[in-house]
């Protein structure tokens, strides 16, 4: 009887000291629509089978979600935010985020570089900006085959591109003036030829499909994963990837300085990075894995502007430096409005 007393005693000291969460909540900011859907439908879903906690959504724009994490310096909101990488710079400089223990983000040590962003946020899926077109309404003998093309005049009133981010064609126009985007004063000129080519811009997801879906822009400068959505669609369109590299798009996760849930972050994260969970995004967004070890569909793998190897990472994308993206942002998109758009 003292044996099975002992035991017993034993096994509820050891069932009190086990970890469980199954009455905890990690908070996570995100974008709204198919990006909550997309996290809620494939890391958080996996986190929740493995953890038990539960998980909550506080969603809206990309400054919106950082102005009001300004406002709760300290006592944040949420536990992890998805951003961009270059607004991530923006947390990260206020002091928003925490420094990654990437010892607990086992994971991690599979991480493509271009998705080490920083020492607080790193890559949770990635993207291109590039050319987009329908060739049903665009010149035979124009393939996209350099972004120079966009210049060709026969061209003109056919193509549109954010305004909300102009950093895109700025690193372009100077990457074809033989610069880069820290001397994108080089290129200013170029982009002010490009003005007559413009038939419209867009300001949100929305309006950049129904541009191409409708043919009144028929050649844009497009978040890939939108194309394939639209594709998906019945609209017949072209993804092209020009010689000079589709313009990298890498959104990030972070977690919050005085998150009072920092392990169920770091689990959460961890569980990001897992090579199925990478997979499924992929599959879904028509995205680039941001891990090594994910094994990706054919018929994914050899979409445009989809990287699975080291080679595409690194002859197929151009890369903005990050922390310069969101020091210049601002800056380029005033230029931009004032001398193309205006």
């Amino acid at each position: 009887m003292k044996r099975i007393l002992v035991a017993s005693a034993a096994l509820a000291v050891t069932m009190w000291a086990a970890p469980s969460f199954a009455a905890e909540k990690l908070i996570i900011s995100s974008w709204g629509g198919s990006w909550k859907e997309l996290i809620e439908q494939t890391v958080a879903k996996k986190f929740k089978a493995e953890t038990g906690a539960d998980v909550e959504f506080v969603t809206g724009g990309t400054i919106d979600r950082l102005n009001k994490a300004k406002l709760a310096k300290g006592s944040p909101e949420s536990d992890v935010t998805f951003t961009t990488s270059h607004v991530g710079w923006l947390y990260a400089n206020d002091g928003l985020y925490e420094t990654l223990d990437m010892a607990k983000i086992p994971n991690a040590k599979f991480l493509v570089d271009q998705a080490k962003i920083s020492p607080y946020h790193i890559g949770s899926w990635a993207y291109v900006y590039t050319i987009v077109y329908r060739p049903d309404l665009v010149p035979a003998d124009i393939k996209f085959d350099s972004w120079a093309d966009l210049w060709k005049p026969e061209l003109k009133g056919k193509l549109s591109a954010p305004d909300f981010d102009t950093s895109h064609l700025v690193a372009v126009a100077a990457k074809l003036e033989g610069a880069d985007a820290a001397n994108w004063e080089k290129g200013s000129a170029k982009l002010k030829a490009l003005k007559p080519n413009f038939k419209a811009y867009y300001a949100n997801d929305a309006a950049s499909q129904q541009l191409m879906q409708n043919g009144e822009a028929p050649v844009q400068v497009m978040l890939s994963m939108n194309a394939y959505y639209i594709a998906s669609q019945g609209v017949k369109l072209n993804v092209a990837i020009p010689k000079e590299g589709a313009v990298l798009g890498v959104d990030t996760i972070g977690i919050m300085k005085g998150s009072k849930n920092a392990d169920l972050a770091y689990k959460f994260v961890n569980i990001l990075l897992d090579p199925e969970v990478q997979k499924e995004i992929a599959t879904v967004k028509k995205g680039s894995p941001v891990v090594t070890n994910a094994k990706l569909d054919p018929e994914v793998a050899k979409l445009p502007g989809v990287f699975t190897t080291p080679d595409q990472w690194n002859k197929e994308s151009l890369v903005i430096d990050h922390k310069l993206r969101a020091e210049k942002t601002g800056v380029w998109r005033q230029w931009f409005t004032e001398n193309v758009i205006n």
